[in-house]
């Protein structure tokens, strides 16, 4: 699972340690911002449920949809993100069993 810092601007607040990534099991990309300091439950949380989002575009304008925007995305984590979602994963054992879907 790749996790990159990024800084996340919203319509009221900014987090500068957002991460973004790619989680291979669930085939998706992921963002996380504005953790609860208290629970660690973050307020904007994108790509937590299998194939939710199969491409980094896909989750960019999921965000912009919500209001939000991101930023310091560089060129590196970019191709690290697509070349790690490029990578064929078999289904886990929830998927096999139906569990999961």
């Amino acid at each position: 699972m790749s996790r990159h810092i990024v800084t996340v601007i919203g319509p009221a607040r900014t987090d500068r340690d957002a991460i973004i990534g790619y989680d291979p099991p669930l085939r998706t990309f992921f963002l996380q911002a504005f953790p609860d300091p208290e629970t660690d439950a973050c307020a904007l949380w994108l790509g937590a449920t299998l194939h939710e989002f199969p491409s980094l575009e896909a989750i960019v304008e999921m965000a912009r949809s919500r209001g939000f925007e991101i930023r310091g995305l560089g060129q590196d984590a970019i191709i690290a993100m697509t070349k790690e979602a490029g990578i064929q994963t078999p289904p886990s054992v929830g998927e096999r069993l139906g569990i999961v879907r």
